[in-house]
């Protein structure tokens, strides 16, 4: 089972910090909510790095938000309902596609330098998107830029204290109310921060596989410990898995923005051949998860471990100018895009599931709100439509600051200490050591099991594997936990329970979501989320 907390504490018996809004996490979320927060309260920011790093940092193609003259938040709403395939919710879009350019504008306000374009704002278009709508910076480096600008405005912030290589171990309730968390600090120590609203902006799961374009950060932390906490959380089945990370010996995987193909890049099999006409209409500028597994199935007729991407037609200036950062990147391995094939194949990239928020971003649990990629707004439904997540976050985030300002204070608190299991720990510990692997070696058997089982294509026989590999390694939290590898790797077991078990429930194919047992959308009876919540069978949401 796994438990409420990780570890075993007394608050009475801790150093207690009080604020009145805590921030873990410093991605875009994190850094837009703490300084709009900061405009009337104290706010506290944990990161167990730094601020700029965060999956907001590595992202390249850039923010969707209605800016030309010919587009409309109507035509945004739509492609976004499309890629979602059936199970975003609408009311969550209409705010994403509405409030979205003035959530920009506020970006640029607050020094985020977009690329223009004789004098305006330069747009780029990306797969399923059927407008000119992205806005984009330095190229390729737009989530890079945005964190800078952020990161400047909360250092220089009187009103905001950051706390960097800090590691929050889990969130604390009473009475029904989260009040803050527990904080084990780089020395090992820990604190009980107390807070009168507790925001998650921790990002995603993408460390569950072994191939990712996520940063080594993204380790579940927030979904996981919300789940502990008992929040009610959603969809986890749906990972989104990039159709394009570079492929090549000696290099990392590599994030190829979805960018490439809007500017016109193809697709080609090691044949040399396009084949994204035999897959969909849209060709390369289809939703990710039908290129994914497009890509996927040239890999397995070819005998191949990856295609190409072919951009090689378009004008060498353009391509140097567009994406510099890729162009570099490649270039440091022996890859010129201006002339070469780039290989690539498909890594985990993105949550869709996530804590289950209303549209104040507030949680089941009071006073706890979840913030971009931890959260589960209702916006990216089964398949997230490319470059709405930056938008997602700062819309929300402002709309998370708006209900904290209406909260009540706290009052007295009636947390006791607790401990983790009420059974003979001692002797378990004793038995577990004998026989434990190092947390390293567990981490890469769960990454490669999760890849080869409950990665891009699915199926009941392989999922269930799984599911009795997770259920003995559920043994793992018996043990003391002390280093934040322990408690990273707790929260990434927690994580693949959780989506591993979504996957085996819902008996269709869907999104980002693909069973080879049942290959076909189910309407009729799967047009609903899955909610899973803590010491609770899997329930399931009809769509309003």
């Amino acid at each position: 089972m796994i438990p409420q907390y990780l570890v075993d504490f007394d608050l009475s018996a801790l150093p207690m910090v009080e604020t009145d809004v805590l921030v873990i996490g410093s991605g875009i979320a994190g850094l837009f909510t703490a300084i709009k927060a900061s405009e009337q309260q104290r706010v506290l920011m944990i990161t167990k790095k730094s601020l700029l790093e965060s999956n907001t940092r590595y992202a390249q193609g850039g923010i969707a938000a209605v800016i030309a003259e010919d587009d409309s938040p109507a035509y945004h709403l739509q492609d976004t309902l499309v890629a979602g395939a059936g199970l975003c919710r609408s009311e969550a879009v209409e705010v994403l596609v509405n409030e979205g350019p003035d959530g920009v504008k506020e970006l640029i306000r607050l020094g985020t330098l977009f690329d223009l374009e004789n004098g305006e704002l330069a747009l780029t278009q990306e797969g399923a998107h059927s407008h000119r709508r992205i806005l984009h910076a330095n190229g390729d480096a737009t989530g890079y830029e945005i964190v800078r600008a952020l990161a400047v405005e909360v250092n220089e912030h009187p009103g905001i204290e950051v706390w960097d290589e800090h590691f929050v171990v889990d969130l604390i309730t009473d009475r029904g109310e989260c009040i803050g968390a527990l904080v084990q600090k780089d020395d090992g120590s820990q604190v009980f921060v107390k807070a009168q609203a507790t925001v998650l902006c921790s990002g995603g799961a993408g460390q569950l596989y072994r191939y990712t374009t996520n940063p080594d950060v993204a380790t579940a932390d927030g979904v996981a410990m919300a789940y502990r906490a008992g929040a009610i959380v959603r969809d986890m089945e749906f990972i989104q898995f990039h159709p394009t990370s570079l492929c090549y010996p000696g290099a990392p995987r590599f994030l190829v923005s979805e960018a490439v193909r809007g500017e016109g890049a193809y697709l080609r099999n090691v044949k040399g051949e396009r084949f994204m006409d035999r897959y969909h209409a849209q060709l390369e500028l289809a939703p990710r998860d039908i290129v994914a597994r497009a890509i996927v199935s040239e890999m397995e007729s070819t005998n191949s471990t990856f295609v190409y991407l072919d951009i090689t037609h378009e004008q060498p200036e353009m391509i140097k100018h567009r994406f510099p950062t890729i162009y570099e990147t490649c270039m440091r391995y022996g890859l010129d895009m201006t002339t070469d094939w780039i290989p690539v194949a498909p890594a985990a990239h993105y949550m869709m599931g996530g804590v289950k928020t209303d549209l104040s971003g507030e949680s089941s649990i009071s006073r706890l709100f979840a913030c971009g990629e931890v959260s589960s707004t209702g916006v990216h439904g089964a398949n997230r439509l490319a470059s709405n997540s930056l938008s997602e976050a700062i819309v929300f985030g402002r709309r998370i600051v708006d209900r904290i300002q209406s909260l009540p204070p706290l009052g007295s608190l009636q947390v006791r200490g607790t401990a983790p299991s009420s059974v003979d720990v001692n002797s378990k510990i004793k038995k577990l050591m004998e026989e434990q692997k190092p947390v390293s070696e567990r981490r890469l058997r769960l990454q490669k099991m999760m890849v080869r089982q409950v990665g891009l294509r699915r199926n009941g026989e392989d999922l269930q594997k799984a599911m009795d590999k997770l259920q003995q390694e559920l043994q793992y939290f018996d043990q003391t936990l002390t280093h934040k590898e322990e408690l990273e790797y707790a929260n990434l077991l927690t994580c693949a329970w959780l989506v591993t078990s979504g996957a085996l429930h819902r008996e269709e194919s869907r999104g980002a979501h693909y069973r080879e047992d049942f290959p076909a959308r189910d309407d009729i009876v799967w047009q609903k989320h899955s909610l899973q919540q803590r010491e609770q069978a899997i329930v399931e949401e009809l769509m309003s």
